[in-house]
């Protein structure tokens, strides 16, 4: 820490009680009272230094001169700063240092400390010791956490300002042409022999330094001071993701509910690795999380959606205003794919509370995502192939991440009684049918919804059920479907139907393939010497391959069979069955081994009995109508 000696003489002062005596031997001839301290000292080192003591002497000099009593209770730094101030009168020995130099200044000032009552004056000297301590980053911190104590003093003498300016300089400095600040009285040289100046290491050798770290030291700073400190970096143009990570380290320490988890699973307990403790009032945690969210860049990302959606939980614990909560939900909503459904999971705080979680608000998170990515949503843009639902691979995009979460969240508040199907119809509406390349996570919030209400009539069964498209479901998610007695008998059905007519496309899709390979290799026997044997074999073994995966889909076809012929069992008698949902029955057959014409199938396999949706069901849509 930078120092600056001034005086050379001895202590000449000791404290008796609340008195200050001065041992030159000389007796007292003016009491100057401060706060409770009084100071028995002369006149004439006072006078040839103050204005201000000058002209309260000059006033009292009618008075009797033995008994001149002033009064200095407004000095700024009280009675600790006007011991100094006295020392420095008396040409005694003292130290400034970045933690009294501020206070020191502010007295000077009030006392009119200044050249016209002296060469080097005390204006002066901490003048020029000011401007040593803004070279320097641990002591422009501790000025300006000093400038506290005098604040309205320093702020008119424009010592806030240049401390703030002071580390906002260092704190956007390029790290690759300095390295850690270092504070020290002068300048000093390291072990390696390197000078230090300023609390900057001019070597060649660079120190490896993190982008935070500034963050532990600039969140000592009050409120008020760290808000005017962020607003100075911004100002200079800092990385947003850098703003926002020391206001994120700030957020940390200062509200106590940021490390903990509050969820219903895990009770309201502090989270692993946290040991922050907070002295302040609800009040003012409160003001605290208004003026960090105000704070936080505009940029989408540059906090996390983790971090985002804890204040929002905290906002609502301590009542904050409606523009706070606004303003969060804004931001979640706007990078909603980060997020992770633990997070999601908001208790709810209303005063009316209807249901264990917040409903109403992850709907206004998920109306402002698709709102901010409705541009992004072309449906010609998302269309999944067959192929990529049967083996569940697609990029997830934005709105496919969202998706999933959304699904997720549907299936944790779906156990609540107290949910009403309005409520879980409208989330799950909000997404798009493209968003979707699998059905399996709404269909799986929908069947525990379903056995949570169990009380649901038969058309609200059907209602929730049209969220589900049945063509997107996959092989377990269909068998499971066509056994789920909750389900109702059309959704049933036309599960079924879909997944036979899917394996149906399939092996007509493999017999294809098949024949087509069979027409070229009796084409090109003539060739075969040419090309040699490897050629013949490979095309064999595709043969043979997709032989084996007709003779499963066969198999698949008939524990399909006995499904219906099961479901046809436990319902009722199979013409009724048809006759209530208008589908007919069609006979089809198809063998191990085929011709070339897949309508000319010939085998030992048994007849597979195939319901076919009649002329009022759309043959190309999963959605119920």
């Amino acid at each position: 820490m930078a120092c600056m000696k001034l005086g050379s003489k001895p202590e000449a002062f000791h404290l008796d009680g609340q008195t200050l005596l001065c041992s030159t031997g000389l007796p007292s001839d003016v009491i100057i009272e401060v706060g409770e301290m009084s100071f028995h000292l002369h006149k004439f080192p006072l006078l040839s230094r103050s204005g201000v003591i000058e002209n309260l002497v000059g006033e009292s000099s009618g008075e009797d001169e033995r008994n001149c009593v002033l009064q200095l209770h407004d000095i700024p730094g009280g009675a600790k700063s006007f011991l100094l101030i006295a020392k420095f009168c008396y040409g005694v020995k003292i130290e400034l240092t970045a933690l009294n130099v501020v206070s020191l200044r502010c007295a000077a000032e009030h006392l009119q400390m200044n050249e016209n009552f002296g060469e080097g004056n005390l204006v002066s000297q901490t003048e020029n010791f000011l401007n040593e301590v803004f070279g320097d980053w641990t002591d422009s911190l501790k000025a300006l956490e000093a400038c506290e104590e005098v604040l309205p003093h320093a702020e008119e003498l424009h010592i806030v300002s240049r401390c703030i300016n002071s580390l906002a300089v260092k704190a956007c400095a390029d790290l690759s042409l300095i390295s850690w600040p270092e504070s020290g009285c002068e300048a000093a040289e390291s072990p390696e022999g390197h000078v230090l100046w300023n609390g900057l290491r001019t070597t060649s050798k660079r120190h490896s330094v993190c982008d935070d770290w500034w963050y532990e030291d600039v969140s000592r700073l009050k409120l008020p001071m760290y808000k005017r400190l962020i607003m100075a970096v911004e100002s200079r143009g800092m990385n947003p993701e850098k703003v926002s990570g020391s206001l994120m380290y700030y957020a940390k320490k200062y509200l106590p509910l940021m490390g903990r988890q509050s969820s219903f699973q895990n009770g309201n307990r502090a989270a692993p690795g946290s040991t922050t403790v907070s002295a302040l009032s609800e009040a003012d945690q409160r003001n605290l999380l208004e003026e960090i969210v105000e704070l936080l860049p505009d940029q989408k990302g540059v906090a996390s959606a983790k971090f985002l959606l804890r204040l929002l939980r905290i906002s609502m614990l301590l009542h904050a205003s409606p523009s706070c909560r606004e303003n969060l939900e804004k931001r979640i909503g706007a990078q909603l794919d980060q997020a992770v459904l633990e997070d999601l999971l908001i208790p709810n705080m209303g005063y009316s509370v209807e249901t264990l979680y917040d409903i109403d608000c992850v709907q206004r998170i998920l109306d402002h995502f698709m709102l901010v990515d409705r541009d992004a949503t072309d449906s010609t843009n998302c269309i999944v192939d067959e192929a990529q639902l049967m083996v569940g691979s697609h990029s997830l995009t934005r709105v496919t991440m969202v998706a999933n979460l959304v699904d997720g969240y549907l299936a944790e508040v779906a156990p609540d009684v107290n949910l009403k199907l309005p409520k879980f119809h409208s989330v799950a509406a909000v997404i798009p049918d493209y968003a979707r390349p699998l059905d399996d996570g709404i269909y799986r919030a929908i069947d525990i919804y379903l056995k949570a209400h169990p009380w649901l009539t038969d058309s609200e069964r059907e209602q929730i059920c049209r969220l589900v498209n049945c063509q997107k479901l996959s092989l377990e998610a269909s068998t499971h479907a066509a056994q789920n007695e909750r389900l109702p008998l059309r959704v049933i059905v036309q599960v079924l139907f879909f997944e036979q007519l899917r394996l149906r496309t399939s092996i007509a899709g493999w017999f294809f393939v098949s024949d087509n390979l069979e027409n070229n290799s009796q084409d090109q026997s003539g060739n075969l010497a040419l090309t040699g044997r490897s050629t013949a074999q490979d095309e064999i073994v595709a043969v043979n391959d997709m032989k084996e995966r007709v003779s499963e889909l066969e198999k698949e076809c008939m524990s399909m069979k006995r499904e219906i012929e099961k479901l046809v069992k436990t319902k009722g008698s199979w013409n009724i069955f048809c006759r209530r949902l208008g589908f007919k029955l069609k006979p089809n057959s198809c063998g191990p081994r085929a011709s070339r014409s897949y309508n000319k199938c010939k085998g030992s396999s048994p007849t597979s009995t195939t319901p076919l949706l009649s002329t009022n069901e759309n043959q190309h849509s999963g959605k119920l109508e």
